[in-house]
């Protein structure tokens, strides 16, 4: 293990996990949608910078016969009945935890996180599986629906799956990000041709091999591996459904291509999420939680806090508490529990939190709490860090960072604070802080972001799997969990049958007598209090 307060250690991180063998990495490779002789990519160990896997790439040609065969699969499997489908999600949920050991391994060599936050990932897939494996009867099954004329018409509402659906999969949760949306797809009845991105690409490979020992047919859920550019536009040229986890350049021109194929997309894009602490906040109770909100992940987490809008009154009591617990933070590379911030996960996100912070620096930032690499750990480690001071002209002020980076503001009142922390293009998630339940929850209210906790960082409402989780503005479209992240899955059929008399005269009635009835049956209708 290789860990470190404030001084700086010699000490790099430690080799791979005994569970991660080259017969264990063979395996999952193989199941990647790639000819026999197909081109390779190798990853990295972010710990380490050593070599970690050797993965196939699919070209255009490999997607579209994995699409083909999924379309084949498709079919049968949305005629697998959904106590059947319940069945094998729920076998999915106790391997998960019985195996999460070697989803453990996996999502630390490959992403370079620590054990704690590797292990929410776990809790996250076991409560996704467990939920739609327990709720998606009752969301799609055929609905009766008040038809046009009151017991002559008879409306169902039926559910049908989109086809196969396509799920475009991030790097920074490897596991949950690869696995809880491809759950609710298929337990909607659809295929799943995903593409995870390749550094964390064993993961995901991971949890796909458990979906199929739960027993889930052949070719309903393949992974394709390859670069957006290479294999992007093929992706989405089969797609019945675009299923998007990334940044939010990325998602506006998904957007567009979706809107020129006429068909459904949802984006979870990028954030510049605020926390909010109020004047009656417990102090210490919010240092923790900015903490919290702050450096899970190495900050690498799509509604992690970057920015803090403190009280003035309690602002010296805040910094004090906040910088002190940042402080304390041990910062390194262990396969086991003890570490608490990990490291970033390739070169890119590196340089982008470096350039972020320095060119802050440079414009008259202040440093209250770390503020630099850390090489001697691994050669992606980036300490805690905490600003303020910060201006509109710098580069973090505005922009995402995507690394354990937080600028602290202070405010006037609350008017101030939600003005302040709605200055913003993105709308993903927030965070408020009060003794007053109530009055939290009202400030929340106002605060535009998809989801907003009150006195908790990000976890009660991610956790909250029975309510709708996504982004406002630039945040992205659509939503995941609850009754959004399984319908949008699916194409709504309306069935109407008319029975005895529809809206043309019956036979001998003038069309004018005939209006006239029916203007009379409305207000009629309407008095009594019929929708």
């Amino acid at each position: 293990m290789a860990t470190t307060h404030a001084g700086p250690t010699t000490t790099r991180g430690p080799a791979l996990p005994a569970s991660i063998t080259p017969s264990f990495l063979q395996r999952l490779t193989a199941r990647v949608s790639a000819a026999p002789n197909a081109a390779r990519v190798t990853t990295t160990a972010p710990y380490t910078g050593v070599p970690l896997a050797d993965l196939p790439v699919s070209t255009p040609g490999d997607v579209e016969d994995a699409f083909a065969r999924a379309r084949i699969a498709q079919k049968a499997w949305a005629a697998t009945p959904i106590a059947e489908r319940r069945r094998i999600l729920l076998r999915y949920h106790d391997l998960v935890l019985a195996r999460q050991d070697q989803a453990l391994d996996l999502m630390q060599a490959e992403n370079g996180k620590t054990r704690r936050d590797a292990f929410l990932e776990v809790v996250d897939i076991g409560i996704v599986s467990r939920y739609y494996a327990r709720t998606a009867a009752k969301y799609l099954s055929p609905k009766r629906r008040r038809g046009a004329i009151p017991l002559l018409t008879r409306t169902t509402e039926l559910r049908h799956p989109k086809g196969v659906v396509t799920v475009v999969s991030p790097w920074n949760y490897p596991l949950s990000m690869a696995a809880s949306d491809t759950i609710a797809a298929l337990m909607a009845g659809n295929a799943v041709v995903q593409k995870p991105d390749t550094q964390t690409a064993l993961t995901a490979l991971w949890s796909m091999e458990l979906m199929y020992e739960a027993g889930l047919p052949e070719d309903v859920w393949q992974m394709v591996i390859g670069r957006g550019g290479s294999i992007g536009g093929t992706l989405m040229d089969n797609a019945d459904y675009m299923m998007f986890t990334g940044s939010t350049a990325t998602g506006r021109q998904i957007a567009s291509d979706a809107g020129r194929r006429l068909i459904g997309a949802s984006l979870e894009l990028g954030g510049k999420n605020p926390m909010i602490v109020l004047d009656d906040a417990d102090v210490e109770k919010a240092a923790d939680g900015a903490v919290a909100a702050c450096f899970p992940s190495a900050g690498q987490l799509c509604v992690s806090v970057e920015r803090l809008y403190v009280a003035e009154s309690i602002r010296d009591r805040f910094v004090a508490a906040f910088v002190a617990r940042t402080e304390r933070l041990e910062l390194g590379a262990a396969y086991d529990y003890g570490v608490d911030v990990g490291s970033l996960t390739t070169p890119a996100q590196l340089k982008t939190v470096t350039e972020h912070v320095d060119d802050a620096v440079a414009k008259g930032a202040t440093v209250l709490a770390g503020g630099r690499a850390r090489p001697d750990l691994g050669p992606l480690f980036y300490e805690p860090t905490v600003l303020t001071d910060v201006t509109p002209d710098m580069t973090l002020h505005s922009h995402e960072t995507f690394g354990p980076v937080v600028s602290l503001y202070t405010y006037r009142d609350v008017d101030d604070a939600v003005t302040q922390a709605n200055a913003t293009a993105y709308g993903l998630n927030a965070s408020v802080w009060s003794r007053d339940g109530a009055r939290g929850r009202a400030v929340a209210a106002r605060v535009h972001a998809g989801t907003v906790n009150v006195n908790e960082a990000f976890a009660a409402a991610w956790g909250s799997v029975d309510a709708p989780m996504g982004g406002m503005g630039d945040s992205g479209l659509g939503r995941r969990h609850g009754a959004d992240g399984i319908l949008k899955y699916t194409e709504p059929q309306t069935v109407a049958h008319q029975r005895l008399q529809g809206f043309t005269p019956p036979s001998g009635v003038g069309f004018e007598t005939w209006a006239t009835l029916l203007t009379g049956a409305l207000k009629v209708l309407k008095a009594v209090g019929a929708r």
